[in-house]
């Protein structure tokens, strides 16, 4: 038996293939566990700068496996819940990796997919990539990606999407900000953003994504302003910080700590 998810480094990049290609990469209990089980290893490695998420095959995930949801739907309630919340820390998890992630899309993006995507930082498609928020065909609801999706499109967009439950090609994903960019060599286009993204700072980066995820949430006020004023003042006097301004003043390449 193959996989569910595999692991493969090149580097301080490390690329997640979904991989159940068979099933369009739909998860199971097993796909969510790996999935949960790389990302840790991911953030306790200190080496690893980025992470690639993707799918084998044609396409990067149809969403939750409807065998496996049969399943644990005739199970008691205990059984669901420990079920979906499963996938909701793995999807969090990712969400909050302390460092950059980058999804290459192709193919269907059905349900969870789009929450996977939406929970990555970059997400880069093909223009042969369709995404649909079909849970309501099914009488559900996309309920544990839904924040994900809603901080990427908006809540009047989302409200639509899950209604109708309509396919969405890839310029219009991209349109809507679900994608950050269509590629016609999305492969080539990761390899150019990986290089952006290994010449920063990894701490200052974890820095980063924490502070968009703060500010998202708070009105701008006397206590924001404040914190963010404190932020950059620590920040300054840290390693990272000070090793990067003397590199540029020194016109070097700065030499990062390694994360963590």
């Amino acid at each position: 038996m193959s996989d569910p998810v595999l692991y493969s480094q090149d580097g301080p990049i490390v690329r997640l293939t979904l991989n159940r290609p068979e099933k369009r990469n739909a998860f199971d209990d097993a796909l969510i566990a790996a999935l949960a089980d790389a990302l840790a290893a991911v953030e306790a490695d200190p080496a690893v700068r980025v992470v690639v998420l993707d799918g084998a095959g044609d396409h990067f995930s149809a969403g939750a496996d409807l065998g496996w949801m049969q399943r644990v739907a005739e199970q008691d309630e205990a059984a669901n819940r420990a079920d979906a919340r499963a996938f909701a820390d793995a999807l969090a998890r990712l969400d909050r990796l302390p460092l950059p992630t980058i999804s290459v899309i192709r193919g269907a993006v059905f349900g969870g997919g789009v929450g996977l995507v939406a929970a990555c930082d970059i997400a880069v498609a093909d223009m042969t990539a369709r995404f649909s928020l079909s849970e309501v065909r099914l009488g559900l609801v996309p309920a544990v990606i839904g924040p994900y999706v809603l901080r990427a499109v908006g809540e009047r967009w989302a409200r639509r999407l899950m209604l109708t439950a309509e396919v969405v090609p890839a310029d219009m994903a991209r349109a809507l900000g679900l994608v950050h960019e269509v590629a016609a060599d999305p492969e080539a286009r990761v390899a150019e953003l990986a290089d952006l993204l290994l010449a920063g700072a990894p701490g200052a980066q974890a820095e980063a994504k924490a502070l968009a995820r703060a500010c998202a949430d708070r009105p701008l006020d006397d206590a924001l302003v404040a914190d963010t004023a404190a932020l950059i003042a620590r920040l300054r006097a840290a390693p990272e910080g000070r090793e990067g301004i003397a590199a540029f003043l020194a016109r070097r390449r700065p030499a990062w700590p390694e994360r963590g």
